[in-house]
């Protein structure tokens, strides 16, 4: 595979390329030995792209992509992004915007995770820092289960600076924190707002949590002291949605 090449693996990172970059594909290589209605929808899919299918043996997909969960189907796609800025997104928006930031996520399992959770809540954009964080790796896009596809993920050198930007343009920043004496459900924050959520383990780097306009803590009533990440990120992102129905957007006051 050249450096202008990346493999993704599975039906849902797969179809999710297809349907909403398919000009990105390369080819797709298929377990020859599958005619079940999975395969026969994917290919129909990428026949309509006009993108080529291989059928292949097990042993070719094994070494196409050694120990990878491929469930039969890989991709090659093009590497070359158009990096993304989040002015191109927010551009775009007509609804306030909802946005997930992550801060310095180091296991590409929970970065994945993380963006699963974004695109099932309806988030705009995930934004991470370009140093110190894991970036889209094949495993993080595995996980993500195609929602690397379909979520915008924006990578920033400066995200306290990022974080300003954001709030001169009227969307109110939410970081979470363990400490936080106001707890998630008891808080009170407007539609437009951008839920920052820290490393493993450290959690919200301090230039990062002194930049946010609000901090909540999810209560713990159990005998754990903090929630994975990801699992975090499912809980304020799901109650933020909740919340957001059909109001507009609102001052934080």
């Amino acid at each position: 595979m050249s450096q202008q090449s990346r493999l993704i693996f599975g039906f849902h990172s797969t179809l999710a390329k297809l349907r909403h970059d398919p000009g990105a594909i390369r080819e797709i290589y298929i377990d020859a030995g599958r005619h079940d209605a999975r395969v026969r929808d994917l290919v129909r899919h990428a026949e309509f792209a006009t993108v080529r299918v291989l059928p292949v043996d097990a042993a070719r997909l094994q070494a196409i992509a050694p120990g990878a969960k491929h469930q039969g189907v890989i991709a090659t796609v093009d590497a070359t992004q158009r990096h993304v800025a989040l002015d191109d997104v927010l551009d775009t928006l007509d609804e306030p915007p909802f946005l997930l930031v992550l801060d310095g996520i180091q296991d590409p399992h929970n970065l994945g995770a993380c963006l699963r959770v974004a695109d099932a809540v309806g988030a705009h954009a995930v934004i991470a820092p370009k140093d110190r964080a894991v970036g889209l790796t094949q495993s993080a896009v595995k996980v993500a289960s195609g929602a690397a596809e379909t979520v915008p993920y924006i990578t920033v050198t400066n995200l306290a600076r990022s974080l300003r930007e954001m709030k001169e343009r009227g969307i109110w920043i939410i970081g979470t924190d363990d400490e936080a004496p106001t707890d998630l459900y008891s808080a009170q924050w407007p539609v437009a707002c951008a839920w920052v959520l820290g490393a493993e383990g450290d959690g919200l780097r301090r230039l990062t949590r002194e930049t946010c306009d609000q901090l909540v803590s999810i209560p713990m009533l159990g005998s754990v002291a903090s929630l994975n990440v990801s699992v975090a990120t499912g809980v304020c992102l799901y109650e933020a949605r909740r919340r957001i129905g059909g109001q507009p957007a609102s001052s934080a006051d």
